[in-house]
């Protein structure tokens, strides 16, 4: 069971989809299921295969990264129907441009749907139930078809039930797979049940915590391996009551993540924002997943009583908010996906500024700042992002018409911006959101999309002479994508700035590897929220000012961080033996050890080990890169630095006098 790098699963329609460690969560859609969907099992079942068609279509819409297709229905003909059902996908570029998940308990509908299927597929699933010639026969199979495919924690036993079950056959399929089947070990997605909670019978009290133990079992014990599950299983309790149902998702979600799982089948209209579920029912499900009291179910079950008709009533009905002030209901229907008001509030806005190009810049704006930060802190998901960014356009295009009458009807924009996720990439969400910001804010966007070669974006530029070029990109290799193009710009005598953004960038990878190839401005911009400052600043009239700041910032950050990086110079081999050190044994007292040998020391006096900590690697932890101690003197710096050494020297103190820890040797 040696694996000695792990590769990423990669996964493909007509793109590909690659699950790399900095990508979010992967969002499976659950409606074209005949088992999950009425709607869609009726319109398959009356042989409505374009209305069908449209059901998928609307998932890869809402955010869905992957379809989940289940034909499994008593009355259904399955191989009939998932054979035509995705040949039928096959010929609709828009859907199958994402990667389908062939989801079946039946072989023969599973092969069918490997038959026909585009690109590189998942199968789900498989498993140990009918013993392990079955399950090495599937297997074979579905790696000649080329697919990835997910295991559930399921043996001749019966399904696993409790941790220990759950580590036990997932260990055991992975043995099979990588060391019989040889099975690429990134193409495995295990599934290790997730069961529901909150049934009132006792040995269902840890089936959250033993799937969210289980999985970082996986994580850290079967090498490249992933996991997915079925969310809406584990409020099954709550049938009927959205309130509860929506929140339980949320928050088995936020701490199933947390623990590695990394994609799942998920209704994004059965979400709630993990923050916005209010404390008290946060609180209560929390206890409940996490099994922090013995009378939790009780105290969930008294609260879902307190909902009014013991089901959601619908968010555009529930009207409280609606007596908010104005910036925390324009904030609440972006963070919501709420469009029924937003046009009434944006009117108010506008009435409250000089020009209508503030309420974007501030109201607007102010309230995706923290869809942002909620998106980045993986309390808001994909799905619910797409549909803020849906509030956010009906918004602007309501201001549009009094922004162009201030204009007197000519279209003058602020500048022009060209927009590429790089060669090699397709991952372009965060692209589209800094697009939809700065377009909302004035600028014209030239967005070529994603897998740009840098010949289009070089021409592109010249064509539409561009004030400012931006790069995307999420997978590593696309780092070495934006140093090519850099050095191309330089090659081609640009002078406008060059903005670098997406998930693998970093300022420190822009100032050491992209900087020094172009002689004008580099920036890299973490989020949406800054880049209409960034490129505010880029072309305000006084802009040189800011961009030599920013070229010192960036020089200054490289010395520094070559400073610490940079390779020794190694002499020759017979010089170096010239230099050897000289003891002089005779006048060297060489003190006899009190104990030889090897020593167990299991309880050593941690603070004795005080002295020897090096506080370099620690403020570099926190992004300040100056070695200490002299980071606590820096002029920049210093302040700061003093600040946290402090926190850190109390919390060292608390760790020594409660012995948090413990010293073995």
């Amino acid at each position: 069971m040696k694996v000695s790098k792990c590769k990423y699963l990669t996964l493909s329609g007509l793109e590909p989809l690659v699950v790399t460690p900095e990508s979010n969560f992967i969002n499976v859609g659950e409606r074209t299921n005949v088992t999950g969907s009425r709607k869609f099992l009726r319109l398959i079942k009356e042989e409505k295969y374009d209305e069908a068609l449209e059901v998928a279509r609307h998932q890869v819409e809402g955010g869905a990264q992957i379809i989940d297709v289940n034909m499994d229905e008593g009355m259904l003909d399955g191989v009939y129907a998932m054979t035509t059902f995705l040949n039928l996908i096959a010929s609709e570029p828009d859907i199958s441009r994402i990667p389908i998940m062939i989801d079946s308990s039946k072989w023969e509908i599973i092969e069918a749907g490997l038959r026909v299927v585009q690109g590189k597929c998942v199968v789900n699933s498989i498993s140990l139930k009918e013993g392990e010639e079955e399950f090495i026969r599937q297997a074979k199979l579905i790696k000649r078809y080329g697919a990835a495919v997910i295991v559930m924690a399921f043996d001749e036993v019966g399904q696993a039930d409790n941790y220990q079950r759950r580590i036990e056959i997932c260990e055991r399929s992975y043995k099979i797979l990588v060391d019989i089947v040889h099975f690429s070990p990134q193409d495995i997605i295990f599934d290790p049940n997730i069961f529901p909670v909150a049934t009132g019978m006792e040995e269902h009290r840890k089936n959250a915590l033993d799937f969210f133990n289980a999985t970082k079992w996986i994580r850290e014990n079967l090498p490249c391996a992933n996991v997915s599950g079925g969310v809406s299983n584990v409020s099954f309790s709550f049938r009927g009551n959205n309130t509860v149902r929506e929140a339980m998702h949320s928050a088995f979600l936020y701490h199933a993540i947390k623990n590695g799982m990394n994609m799942g089948i998920v209704n994004p209209a059965m979400l709630e924002v993990y923050d916005e579920i209010p404390k008290d029912l946060l609180k209560r499900v929390e206890d409940v997943l996490l099994d922090r009291r013995d009378d939790a179910t009780e105290r969930l079950l008294d609260f879902a009583e307190t909902v009014k008709g013991n089901k959601k009533v619908e968010e555009n009905a529930i009207l409280e908010w609606r007596s908010d002030a104005l910036q925390d209901r324009i904030t609440h229907a972006l963070v919501k996906g709420i469009d029924a008001f937003i046009i009434e509030d944006v009117e108010e806005a506008r009435q409250t500024v000089s020009r209508p190009i503030e309420v974007i810049e501030g109201h607007l704006m102010n309230g995706m700042n923290v869809v942002g930060d909620l998106f980045g802190s993986g309390k808001m998901f994909l799905p619910q992002v797409v549909k803020s960014a849906r509030v956010m356009k009906k918004a602007v295009a309501y201001l549009q018409p009094f922004i162009e009458a201030e204009k007197d009807g000519k279209q003058e924009f602020a500048g022009k911006i060209l927009m590429a996720t790089v060669k090699g990439d397709v991952h372009d969400i965060g692209k589209n959101i800094v697009s939809v910001v700065l377009g909302c804010n004035n600028y014209e966007i030239i967005d070529l999309g994603v897998m740009v070669p840098p010949e289009k974006i070089i021409e592109t530029a010249k064509k539409e002479n561009v004030d400012v070029i931006g790069l995307s990109g999420l997978i590593t290799p696309s780092l070495d994508e934006m140093v090519y193009v850099s050095k191309e710009m330089e090659k081609q005598n640009f002078t406008v700035p060059l903005m670098v953004g997406g998930a693998t960038t970093s300022k420190a990878h822009s100032a050491v590897k992209i900087a020094p190839n172009y002689s004008n401005t580099v920036i890299h911009v973490n989020d949406a929220s800054r880049a209409v400052t960034v490129v505010g600043d880029l072309l305000h009239k006084d802009s040189q000012v800011y961009k030599i700041q920013i070229r010192k910032e960036y020089e200054k950050f490289k010395e520094q961080f070559l400073n610490r990086t940079k390779r020794k110079e190694y002499i020759k081999l017979e010089e170096a033996r010239k230099n050897k050190f000289k003891i002089d044994w005779n006048a060297s007292e060489i003190v006899k050890p009190k104990h030889l040998g090897i020593q167990d020391i299991q309880d050593f006096d941690i603070t004795k080990l005080e002295d020897y900590i090096d506080g370099s690697p620690f403020f570099r932890s926190w992004d300040l890169h100056v070695r200490f101690p002299d980071i606590l003197k820096d002029e920049v710096v210093g302040r700061q630095a003093s600040e946290l050494y402090k926190d850190a020297q109390e919390l060292l103190k608390k760790v020594f006098a409660e012995k948090l820890l413990i010293a073995k040797a």
